[in-house]
């Protein structure tokens, strides 16, 4: 009886074919980038109170200290250990995503908002209006963020509200140069001619026909403005300019351990990562989005 040989390379073409679709389908579509941010910042913000183990900020000082789960001397009770205070760092992580998802998202809308508008104006109606918005365009480009930051927060009581309105009035003057941008080459196109030659008023083509067309614009620039938002609030919050303590942000965690660097590195090391992995993942996501919406960029 003649014993049958296998064939590798049969063998092979199934497990080839299913990682070329691997393959196919990563490069397609942002899967990791998405991945990244539902299980680091996401579903964390969004189902806090139910996913974190304890309070993040009542501590226990006679667990204070322990180091993650997974090396010597850690807890289970406390997956990623606990900090000076005895606060569960898991928990601290997991409020403090819905502090970064909530100031970035106030933020980008405030300062998105009245970015678009002014862009708007100027590159509508150009004179006079274009000249002062982009002059104070300039001078909110020149000014160094964080500085500016400092002295803004400084004048007034640290917190939440001051922070948003911080962070917005240094991101609406790239919204209004973008803005801007598109809409000068806009209001030269026909169907704004038509517009105007059936009477609509400037206010109707502004947001009737320009506004629709740079819809896409102001996402793509929201997104990728998402990771700077994050790691200017931690900024001032590391600096003790932004979110106070005991509150939990990923900024103010990261400036409570830096005294324990060398002993304790999971206090400022753990709220790190989760900052890095969120601006890398938000600044991949808006790269893939604005190849999806500009057709000239498109190469899938």
């Amino acid at each position: 009886m003649a014993a049958t040989t296998a064939n590798p390379a049969l063998d092979r073409a199934p497990t080839a074919g299913a990682l070329r679709r691997v393959w196919t389908l990563l490069r397609r579509y942002p899967v990791v980038p998405v991945g990244v941010l539902l299980i680091v910042l996401v579903i964390p913000a969004v189902f806090a109170e139910v996913a974190a183990p304890h309070d993040p900020i009542d501590g226990d000082l006679r667990a204070r200290l322990l180091p993650p789960a997974w090396t010597d001397g850690g807890e289970w009770s406390h997956p990623l250990g606990t900090d000076r205070l005895g606060r569960d760092i898991l928990s601290r992580m997991i409020h403090g995503a819905r502090t970064a998802a909530l100031v970035s998202l106030a933020a980008l809308a405030v300062g998105g908002t009245i970015g678009s508008l002014l862009g708007l104006l100027a590159g509508y109606f150009g004179g006079w209006w274009d000249h002062v918005i982009m002059r104070l365009v300039d001078i909110n480009l020149s000014l160094p963020l964080i500085l500016l930051a400092l002295v803004l927060v400084v004048l007034f009581e640290p917190g939440t509200a001051t922070t948003v309105a911080v962070v917005a009035l240094l991101l609406w003057s790239r919204y209004a140069r973008q803005v801007r941008a598109e809409a000068l080459t806009l209001k030269e196109m026909d169907f704004v001619a038509r517009a105007r030659v059936a009477g609509a008023s400037n206010l109707r083509i502004i947001f009737r026909h320009i506004f629709p067309n740079v819809v896409n614009t102001i996402i793509v620039l929201a997104t990728l403005q998402v990771g700077n938002v994050i790691l200017l609030e931690a900024s001032l919050s590391f600096l003790g300019a932004g979110i106070p303590p005991p509150n939990p942000a990923w900024g103010v965690m990261i400036a409570e351990g830096r005294d324990y660097i060398t002993t304790s590195w999971w206090l400022s090391v753990i709220p790190g990562l989760a900052i890095m992995l969120t601006v890398l993942s938000m600044n991949l996501f808006g790269d893939w989005l604005r190849d999806r919406l500009d057709p000239k960029l498109r190469q899938l």
